[in-house]
């Protein structure tokens, strides 16, 4: 199974490009669109969204994300192979926050001019190197034979989160359509530093107290709570409400939590 996370929306042919190389290298092979309505140059929202989906493919699924406005630079082009499963595409921190939580076990660049299309776009990529690269692995292909192994992968500054003086400091990895303002901040971190009851948060404007909770049905309608999501994070929430209005909050906004 071959899955496909991009920016490109659907009006272009850009995904059908995408399809049609995979197909004609590995005519068999299953594709599964993630999304490709990942906002624009937000490689942000496309790597948690491919973090969110990712646990729920089968083992071996080949996993080619294209979020990439460094495309034709000097960035690399990678495949992450984990004890799960593969990642393929640019090395600029779009693919690590999924690839980490399966524990990464070797990567490797692409470099081999033998599985990639014959005549290679400087602004295309997902077509030219990483559907190829996706369809020779469904088709055998090891990821030693795409290039040199490579010792780590571009971290993603969005993924940290730090604690200093009894307040974790963390910041808004996406606002989903309901509103909801999903933090980096994750359960384990919730737990290590036993936070429970009722939590303080600072946004970017407001200072909220909330219910710690672990359904947005335990409050009252339109009343703001903290819990942790489907995705393992911390999302501040308004129930039957959009939060993210409400509190004039975006994606890569900061965050304090105090404990």
């Amino acid at each position: 199974m071959i899955t496909l996370i991009t920016d490109f929306g659907l009006k272009d042919p850009y995904v059908a490009e995408m399809k049609a190389v995979i197909l004609s290298m590995c005519p068999k092979a299953v594709i599964v669109d993630i999304t490709h309505e990942i906002a624009k140059f937000n490689i942000r929202m496309g790597a948690y969204v491919l973090a969110s989906a990712v646990p729920y493919f089968p083992e071996g699924s080949i996993h080619v994300g294209v979020v990439d406005p460094g495309v034709g630079t000097r960035r690399r082009s990678i495949v992450i192979k984990t004890k799960q499963s593969f990642f393929i595409g640019p090395d600029n921190g779009l693919l690590v926050l999924a690839a980490e939580k399966q524990s990464i076990m070797h990567i490797h660049e692409l470099t081999n001019p033998q599985f990639m299309l014959p005549k290679v776009s400087h602004t295309f990529h997902g077509r030219d190197i990483f559907a190829p690269a996706a369809a020779h692995l469904m088709n055998g292909v090891t990821p030693e034979e795409f290039g040199p192994k490579i010792r780590k992968a571009a971290q993603p500054e969005f993924a940290k989160v730090t604690l200093r003086n009894g307040v974790l400091f963390g910041e808004v990895l996406h606002v989903d359509g309901f509103g909801n303002i999903i933090t980096n901040i994750n359960e384990k971190e919730m737990t290590q530093n036993h936070a429970k009851g009722d939590v303080n948060v600072e946004l970017a404007r407001y200072k909220l107290k909330l219910k710690f909770c672990r359904a947005y049905g335990e409050t009252k309608p339109l009343t703001p709570l903290a819990l942790i999501g489907s995705h393992g994070f911390l999302e501040i929430s308004i129930n039957q409400g959009n939060a993210a209005e409400k509190f004039e909050t975006k994606s890569a906004d900061r965050i304090k939590l105090l404990l």
